[in-house]
């Protein structure tokens, strides 16, 4: 089957509703859109003039092609037959459920419905339909014209061609459609847990302000730091997800909800929007403090190990001796270690040397815990080294790591491949690189290791190592 030239019902019409309803038009098809409130759907459509004609004086569209966009959108005050309907409306099971009973009742029985859930179980929402082999998710991602992926997700229920065909639309939409099926959270929002999750558990144990922990992840190439995302979001959304994903997973540990974020909640400091959270807006994070490290010197330098760190330094320090069978990674300088963390941390390696965060990044600010003079090699490599508290696998690595472990599982148990996964979290989330793009350059083993330690130290479920790893 094919919705390529089908003709499109919007029903919502938020922020979400009418980025949907500009896509469909903007690549040829008659919109009509819809929302329950009283004109609603004018206001939309009146706001995307708007739109569309900032697009036109900053030359990215052409003022013809911006017309003709909003000539395919009727705004409508009461629903109508389509080929196919995109529902955004609130996400309540039991008021999408009454909706698609009407719609149901008013469309043909070829017609598709998807939904824009971005939570709610698209089996659990076909749950008493007519033709449940009809629904199927096309979460979009926000802003939806600028944002590329759409997951495309199958319920229980879904005919694979209704999947298919949904997929082929969004990518002629200008998308980068991925399929998944309905399982919690999807694939964005079920891999992402541990950005958040790991960084509040670095807070919990008192490893290093907000700010330097943004500024760590950062510089890895992560967009923004998981303190002012979760920021931004919203404590009491972010903190409602989790709690969502937590119980839909029958309470598996890996997805225990915070006590750090619940007391932000419990105190109303849901971040900008309050005003306050991790930071007090609207001055944000404060500036991280200049750090004055002295020229390192040392009577004898060996680099460590393989891989692209060992080459690292080895590049950077030329007259160095090279132990490629050690197993370890790093350098010794006169009898110190520097050590790449492999999850023990520095009291467990040696005295009076330090262990050094993946340094995912060519430049820009590492964490290390351990003597500072020892640390200070980490300058060769162009990097500004950052002192944490000497917890397990650090920052970047652990978190890395538990977006990797996450990421395979949600492979082994048939939610998606490795390719969806990588795109669905570039795209979605702008991640520098996909999960199994990461474990790509890093080493499989190592991986492992870290998160086998990371259980040895903590206890219970949280971090134990997925299968699909194994």
């Amino acid at each position: 089957m094919t919705l390529n030239d089908s003709r499109i019902l919007v029903v919502g019409a938020g922020l979400m509703g009418a980025g949907i309803a500009q896509v469909a038009a903007q690549a040829g098809h008659d919109v009509a859109l819809f929302d329950a409130r009283a004109g609603a759907a004018e206001a939309a459509k009146a706001k995307l003039a708007q739109t569309l004609d900032g697009l036109v004086a900053k030359g990215r569209l052409a003022a013809d092609a911006a017309q003709a966009a909003l000539a395919r959108i009727t705004p409508i005050d009461a629903l109508c037959t389509a080929d196919l309907v995109v529902e955004a409306i609130v996400e309540n099971l039991d008021i999408k459920r009454a909706l698609f009973a009407d719609l149901e009742a008013l469309l043909p029985a070829e017609a598709v419905i998807a939904t824009n859930t971005s939570s709610i179980s698209v089996t659990a929402l076909a749950r008493g339909m007519k033709r449940p082999e009809r629904l199927v998710g096309m979460h979009f991602f926000n802003p939806v014209p600028l944002m590329k992926l759409v997951e495309v997700v199958s319920g229980l229920g879904t005919a694979p061609d209704v999947a298919q065909a949904v997929f082929d639309l969004a990518h002629r939409w200008g998308k980068t459609a991925v399929h998944t099926r309905s399982t919690p959270g999807f694939i964005v929002n079920r891999i992402a847990r541990p950005y958040y999750a790991e960084t509040l558990m670095l807070l919990q144990d008192r490893a290093a302000a907000p700010e330097l922990l943004d500024a760590l992840l950062r510089a890895a190439g992560f967009r923004m730091g998981p303190c002012e995302l979760m920021d931004l979001i919203g404590h009491d959304t972010n903190f409602a997800v989790t709690n969502s994903v937590f119980a839909a997973n029958f309470f598996d540990r890996r997805f225990t909800p915070s006590l750090v974020q619940q007391e932000l909640v419990d105190a109303g400091f849901f971040g900008r929007k309050s005003g306050r959270g991790f930071y007090r807006y609207p001055e944000g994070a404060p500036a991280l403090p200049a750090v004055a490290v002295a020229t390192p010197t040392a009577a004898q330098i060996v680099v460590h190990g393989k891989g692209v760190v060992a080459d690292r330094f080895a590049a950077a320090l030329p007259d160095a001796v090279r132990e490629l069978d050690s197993d370890w990674t790093g350098l010794n300088v006169d009898g110190r270690q520097l050590r790449l963390t492999d999850g023990r941390r520095t009291t467990e390696l040696s005295r009076g040397g330090a262990v050094f965060d993946l340094p995912l990044a060519a430049s820009g600010d590492i964490a290390f815990a351990g003597d500072a003079a020892t640390a200070a090699w980490l300058t060769v490599l162009g990097l500004t080294p950052r002192a944490v508290a000497d917890v397990p696998g650090l920052v970047v690595a652990r978190t890395v790591a538990m977006l990797i472990n996450e990421a395979a599982d949600a492979v082994q148990q048939g939610v998606c491949d490795e390719a969806g996964a990588d795109a669905a979290m570039k795209l979605g989330v702008n991640y520098p690189a996909g999960p199994f793009e990461w474990l790509a350059r890093w080493d499989r083993r190592a991986v492992v290791a870290l998160l086998d330690r990371l259980d040895q130290h903590y206890r219970g479920e949280r971090y134990r190592v997925s299968p699909y790893l194994k």
